[in-house]
């Protein structure tokens, strides 16, 4: 994300020009996008061009610069655009004030973001998204036979970039013949995908997981296809491919990926990877001392006030909500946790990690000392109080 001018503080209105440039970035302004705010973008609208007559003339499209107040946001992950709707707040000769507009943010294209009140969590996830080092940290392929999804693992989403299926034949009887040729060409549609999603200057390592020993064939195939195709990038990166274990080639598997010691030991730096370490010694916690690790705001909150929390897991999808009272619960509980020495860690929903914590209500704590008696409290595990 590039940050073209900020004029925002916490607590107060502002604004900020931002550019998405790649697709972790669409889900960063999703996230920083909400209902009531203002957003400034260039847009097309088709007019009636004047034919000078009674009769009306050929329409066209042009080019206009809005500011409409945002009532819905919708994000598509695929296609990674974002699409707001709104009353135009600008005066306009052909859009009229008041009226109902769509803007469609999207890579490469500017736009400001106005806000009545900014608080620290969204500060933060601009900063973050403007950090250059934090991008796609890991790409993986999780295959087997006739099936590859290739996925790109950021320091805030995990984005499906491609997937190949093909229909295998028997590897025996009358259809055996054609094995080998259909898994050959297989294989070359997973390499192909790899050249074009994979940015060796940024990935740390490209990890080929799955079940069986495909994707160990797989990697011979790739380093020799690299090879015969003098594909450099490939070739000089050959140090940063990895295999893994995997029980399928579906991308729920990525969490076992994740969290093998090898893996790990190489992408140790990077936000996932982090997620995914909090998230199983919360598991290990609670298989160990469960009167030290809770989930659900009753629990969380009621631990909270007792000054036991030591490390808060939550994600981002509890602040993804259009009730400000709401929000500003979950950001004071975040700011509270991190006043008192403890550490607050939000996951994002599109990581696998995020995913298993959103079933926890998406809301956990590790704790500094047990807490029997809270065990077996019925809280209300709505929402904060």
């Amino acid at each position: 994300m590039k940050l073209l001018g900020k004029r925002a503080r916490k607590g107060d209105e502002g604004s900020i020009k931002l550019v998405p440039e790649e697709g972790e970035d669409m889900w960063h302004a999703y996230n920083l996008i909400r209902e009531g705010d203002d957003v400034t973008a260039m847009t097309f609208r088709k007019v009636q061009k004047d034919s000078g007559g009674t009769s009306a003339g050929a329409s066209e499209r042009i080019k206009i610069k809005l500011t409409i107040k945002v009532e819905e946001v919708d994000f598509d992950a695929e296609g990674q655009q974002i699409r707001l709707r709104g009353k135009n707040m600008t005066e306009n000769e052909h859009v009229k004030l008041g009226a109902y507009h769509t803007l469609d943010i999207e890579q490469q294209r500017p736009f400001t973001l106005y806000k009545q009140a900014w608080d620290l969590l969204d500060l933060e996830r601009i900063r973050q998204a403007c950090d250059p080092a934090a991008s796609a940290d890991l790409a993986a392929v999780l295959i087997t036979e006739g099936l590859a999804n290739l996925c790109l693992v950021g320091s805030s989403c995990t984005l499906q970039r491609a997937r190949i299926e093909t229909n295998m034949p028997r590897k025996r009887g009358a259809a055996a013949a054609g094995y080998d040729k259909t898994l050959e060409s297989f294989f070359r549609k997973v390499y192909e995908a790899i050249v074009r999603h994979v940015d060796w200057d940024v990935v740390k390592c490209l990890v080929i997981a799955g079940p069986g020993f495909t994707k160990d064939s797989f990697k011979t195939f790739l380093e020799a296809e690299a090879i015969r195709q003098d594909y450099r990038p490939l070739i000089l990166n050959k140090q940063k491919i990895l295999l893994a274990a995997a029980s399928s080639a579906f991308k729920h598997s990525l969490k076992e990926v994740m969290a093998s010691q090898g893996i790990a030991s190489q992408i140790k730096d990077t936000k996932a990877a982090k997620e995914t370490k909090l998230l199983q010694d919360f598991y290990d916690m609670m298989a160990r001392d469960s009167s030290r690790a809770f989930y659900g705001p009753g629990h969380v909150q009621a631990a909270h006030e007792l000054g036991a929390v030591q490390t808060l897991l939550i994600t981002d999808t509890l602040f993804r909500v259009n009730n400000v009272v709401k929000r500003q619960k979950y950001a004071a509980l975040v700011e509270q946790v991190q006043e008192a020495g403890g550490e607050a860690v939000i996951f994002s929903g599109m990581h696998v990690s995020g995913e298993q914590l959103n079933q926890l209500t998406g809301l956990a704590a590790i704790l500094r000392f047990p807490l029997p008696d809270l065990e077996n409290l019925d809280l209300d595990a709505g929402e904060l109080q």
